[in-house]
């Protein structure tokens, strides 16, 4: 479950010799993960890492500035709104062309030019800001080239991760990325924007495109050799090789059931972000303090669960640490969804986070493990493309349920939609 995968890769020549059309249906249920390991700061993982832990930081405090900039421009809650909105949008547009380029081009280059180019676009959005001279037509622009970059960059950051981290270390290289990028986000991001604004409202965007310098930076020291890729087909064209990489997303029984389950998840997602402060503020009558709470819950057992992750998945396996973590995150939002204290939802939220960070270290190894090293970046965003197009159906769904059954109906269609997922999976290893 995520609406936001975070930089993973996979073991290059994971499985190099298999045919494009080839399926792989061994059942997940029957994976052996091997003992966990962590993966060495040295030899490029610390920088990797680094990089990926300040771009989210920088990322997370635009996120936060943005919506208070959009609302100081403009009343229009449509308007408003549609600048989260594009930050979707170009995943469905351009997701499978960004991981076709991915397969095609050097992934470390094409990261740091990626962050380069995102710092020249924020630093120029923060110098218009300061003069005054920003829009809604402006913010909307930006978030738009922002994510249509960002498609590019996360596939081949995807694609890159193996060439850094040995095979067995790739759960623990999820699980500590995945966890950074929590911490700079939820703990150090957030709470340093109202700070950076007292400065100036082009504070917040000065400050992001400083992270995608420092980021690109990291990035391009890397002296890493990229993954080796098969040569291609004479006449072989993106469009032919983003079918390709579909055709062997949905060819593996395992990654097909798990890509319909991340769907119906982030359904789910969707209509409990988009009413969350509703749910806590309106139905529970907790204000402003008790969504705070909430947030911080979450934040904090997201941490807890990037440790719990490779562990969880060692015991039962992969495929069954996302099940059991569908299953209690199942739970958890009934629970939310029907006890009227704040302090069950704190409970509640701090299970569904944890489980959550269980769901997502584990979805990301299971990519990695089962895709071929030359096809990885397709089949990856791939997955991201029909995951993420969940979520903005979900926030849809969500407002409209709140709006005519009450304010903790969402979370009550996020526990179907879960319910869905976890059946999905079910049927995979049974």
């Amino acid at each position: 479950m995520t609406t936001d995968e975070s930089t993973a890769g996979t073991e290059a020549g994971a499985t190099p010799d298999a045919p494009v059309d080839a399926p792989v249906d061994a059942p997940a249920a029957e994976e052996k993960p091997a003992p966990a390991r962590v993966p060495a700061w040295r030899g490029g993982f610390g920088r990797l890492w680094s990089a990926a832990v300040i771009s989210r930081f920088g990322d997370s405090l635009r996120t936060a500035a943005l919506p208070l900039l959009a609302a100081s421009l403009t009343d229009d809650p449509l308007l408003i709104a549609s600048v989260t909105a594009c930050g979707y949008v170009p995943w469905l547009l351009f997701g499978l062309l960004g991981g076709a380029v991915a397969d095609r081009v050097d992934q470390r280059r094409a990261m740091w030019a990626v962050d380069l180019a995102r710092g020249v676009l924020m630093a120029g959005f923060a110098l218009a800001v300061a003069q005054g001279h920003g829009t809604i037509a402006l913010l909307l622009a930006l978030a738009f080239l922002l994510t249509t970059l960002q498609t590019l960059f996360d596939n081949a950051a995807t694609a890159l991760l193996p060439a850094v981290v040995p095979r067995e270390t790739l759960a623990g290289a999820n699980a500590r990325l995945m966890t950074g990028q929590q911490v700079a986000s939820g703990f150090l991001a957030a709470p340093l924007v109202p700070a950076l604004l007292v400065i100036g409202a082009s504070a917040p965007f000065a400050a992001n495109a400083a992270t995608y310098v420092v980021g690109a930076l990291l990035i391009a020291s890397l002296r890493t050799d990229a993954p080796a890729k098969a040569p291609r087909a004479a006449g072989s064209t993106l469009r032919a090789e983003m079918a390709d990489g579909t055709r062997a997303l949905w060819r593996d029984s395992a990654l097909r059931g798990l890509s319909v389950a991340t769907a119906l998840s982030n359904i789910g997602m969707g209509a409990l972000i988009a009413t969350l402060v509703l749910h806590i503020t309106g139905w529970l009558s907790a204000g402003n303090s008790g969504y705070a709470a909430v947030i911080t819950a979450y934040g904090v057992a997201s941490v807890v669960g990037g440790l719990v992750a490779p562990r969880l998945a060692l015991r039962i396996g992969r495929t069954r640490s996302i099940l059991v973590a569908g299953i209690v995150q199942t739970c958890a939002l009934v629970v939310l969804g029907t006890v009227r204290d704040l302090w069950v939802a704190v409970a509640a939220m701090a299970v569904f986070a944890v489980m959550g960070m269980v769901w997502n270290v584990n979805q990301a190894t299971l990519i990695q493990e089962r895709s071929p090293a030359e096809m990885l970046g397709r089949i990856s965003s791939a997955f991201r493309t029909l995951a993420i197009g969940g979520a903005p159906l979900g926030a849809l769904l969500g407002g409209l349920a709140a709006a005519a059954w009450g304010l903790n109906t969402p979370a009550l269609l996020a526990a179907g939609a879960f319910t869905l997922a976890v059946a999905s999976l079910g049927a995979l290893i049974n």
